[in-house]
């Protein structure tokens, strides 16, 4: 066998449909689109959503609540996760390193869930009150970032 006698498996491949050619091929004239009415012009393209006239779903279902704009999302890390790390400052970089938030460049939050096993230093973006406590508690420091 050689690369030159490869074929695609028997059936994977299929000629496109040329439409409009002619009264033989079983797609002329109207080639698929039928006969009058708005549907059958060239290039018809329905807008997302439209549902011939009659309200739209997404305008028929009640809308509740608010969207805040200006949220903005943290990743959020607890002491006891912290707690595994071997080192005596942790910061965001160190967190990404040992993939306890996704990316160096998040905004991080430090929750206060489980307990620091020695004093470190924590640099973050926001700490809970029990989070700040607990890591002062051990002799460490809550450092928040961005706050100048």
């Amino acid at each position: 066998m050689n690369l030159s006698s490869l074929k695609p498996a028997k059936g994977s491949r299929r000629a496109r449909k040329r439409v409009g050619r002619g009264p033989g091929s079983g797609w002329g004239k109207t080639a698929g689109a039928g006969s009058k009415g708005q549907l059958q012009g060239s290039g018809y393209a329905r807008k997302r959503g439209f549902e011939g006239g009659q309200m739209p779903l997404t305008r028929r279902v009640p809308k509740r609540g608010f969207t805040n704009i200006f949220r903005e999302e943290m990743a959020v890390v607890n002491l006891d996760r912290l707690s595994k790390l071997r080192k005596e400052e942790i910061g965001p970089q160190e967190m990404a390193d040992h993939r306890l938030i996704g990316k160096a460049t998040d905004r991080v939050k430090v929750l206060g869930r489980g307990d620091l096993a020695s004093a470190k230093t924590v640099r973050a973006h926001a700490f809970s009150g029990s989070a700040a406590k607990k890591i002062e508690a051990k002799g460490g420091k809550a450092v928040v970032i961005g706050k100048d």
